[in-house]
């Protein structure tokens, strides 16, 4: 029983991995990522502060006693070198009791503290999903990366039995005479190369497969094969520049942060401004104690006593101290506005550069798909010549290599056109 669980979980296993699609790797990285978990226990701290500060509307209750042994008197009615006469007092004294403070007014910092802490905790999530498209746009850059090389690797298995099959019929045509043993070892020596350059392909989709495993959880030796239907390989149509500049102002990260900075600097500015203004609460208090030694005359009984009332508070220091705090804050200010107009410049730029890029990377599939029809009839007329001894095999080698090339081009050209439509949405923060 217990091996046929395993057997069904390996196969399970297989199946996952033979149906890795982008968004499979996608869901697999946010749920295995670390950074994204440094990230929610971030969001979880700013949350709680953001209840601390909310806390602070609450009034301020206290509960306290003290227990004392009171030492002699001694009254020095003739000096201190003379000998004192004692006065007598009870040598044991306590007090227990409650007080409590309620701000009524503060010059507005509470609530400005609850403002700050709650940007930061929205600050927090924006910084979260910034990381979390960030770490999309590097999976899907190793994802696809397995993707070109394991496309490389079928192009070149398919060129390296093509050239077998064109090494035995060179062989064939050296038995005959009808060639000269220059062309067998040019082809073996080309052959040599196409297989150690698959060995290349095979390790670089090792190296990705561990990136890719690393950031989805998956093991370190388990390759990855990427499950990518025809269309989405295929060019996509774009929408006017201005859409995606629109779609930037309302979602970009970059910019959400920087509004988000700008907003903290400003509350900032508002809670120094503050120091200046009184505050205002109402508080209590009311405790036992013994003996009776507040008032005169004093009684060896246990009391009580009790009061409440305004407490009025005015930092009449801060009228001359708090004006270089202000000026830093107004400069902060200042340099954080100054930010948002870069960061705005910097994402239109940005935009637009991966805009322009795409649709020249559409350019290239293009042009990559029409060299390989002029590379295939050229590689289709070279061979027929060669193997009627009316062209040379250095003719035949390079249409070979011409055409292989092209393969691969259009392979690269599929994948860059990709990459560059993802970091176009990365642009905009929709990735």
């Amino acid at each position: 029983m217990a091996f046929l669980l395993l057997t069904v979980f390996a196969h399970a296993q297989d199946i996952q991995n033979d149906n890795l699609t982008i968004n499979r790797v996608w869901a697999l990285v946010d749920s295995n990522s670390k950074k994204l978990e440094m990230q929610n226990i971030n969001i979880a701290a700013n949350e709680a502060h953001l209840k601390v500060s909310k806390a602070e509307r609450l009034p301020e209750i206290s509960a306290g006693g003290t227990y004392a042994y009171v030492f002699p008197l001694p009254i020095y009615e003739n000096g201190l070198f003379h000998t004192p006469s004692q006065f007598p007092v009870v040598s044991t004294y306590y007090k227990a009791g409650a007080d409590a403070y309620l701000n009524i007014y503060n010059g507005g910092k509470t609530n400005t503290e609850i403002a700050a802490s709650k940007v930061e905790y929205e600050l927090s999530n924006v910084l979260r999903n910034q990381s979390r498209q960030e770490i999309h746009y590097t999976a899907a850059v190793y994802f696809y990366d397995v993707f070109r090389n394991i496309s490389y690797k079928r192009l070149l298995e398919q060129d390296i039995r093509d050239r077998e099959k064109q090494l035995a019929e060179i062989n064939q045509l050296y038995k005959n005479g009808a060639v000269l043993k220059s062309d067998v070892l040019r082809v073996e020596l080309r052959l040599s190369k196409q297989k150690m350059l698959l060995t290349e392909i095979e390790n670089s989709i090792k190296i990705a497969s561990q990136k890719l495993n690393i950031l989805t959880g998956g093991k370190d030796d388990e390759l990855v094969n990427p499950q990518i239907s025809e269309y989405e390989t295929d060019a996509i149509a774009l929408k006017e520049i201005d859409s995606y500049f629109d779609s930037a102002k309302g979602s970009s990260y970059k910019l959400q942060i920087s509004e988000k900075e700008h907003e903290l600097a400003r509350l900032k500015l508002k809670n120094v401004k503050s120091n200046i203004l009184p505050t205002l609460g109402f508080f209590g208090e009311y405790a036992f104690a013994y003996p009776q030694i507040q008032f005169y005359p004093y009684t060896l009984s246990l009391y009580s006593n009790g009061m409440v009332g305004l407490k009025l508070k005015i930092p009449i220091s801060s009228w001359y101290t708090n004006q270089h705090k202000v000026k830093e804050a107004q400069i902060r200010l200042q340099q954080q506005e100054v930010e948002d107009e870069e960061v705005k410049d910097n994402i239109r730029q940005e935009v637009q550069e991966n805009y322009i890029r795409y649709r020249e990377s559409v350019q290239r599939i293009n042009l990559a798909e029409e060299n390989i029809k002029q590379a295939s009839e050229s590689y289709r007329i070279v061979q027929n010549t060669y193997f009627n001894q009316l062209s040379l095999l250095t003719d035949l080698l390079d249409a070979e290599t011409q055409l292989l090339q092209s393969k691969f081009e259009l392979t690269t050209a599929k994948v860059n056109a990709k990459m560059q439509y993802y970091q176009l949405q990365k642009a905009i923060g929709n990735l």
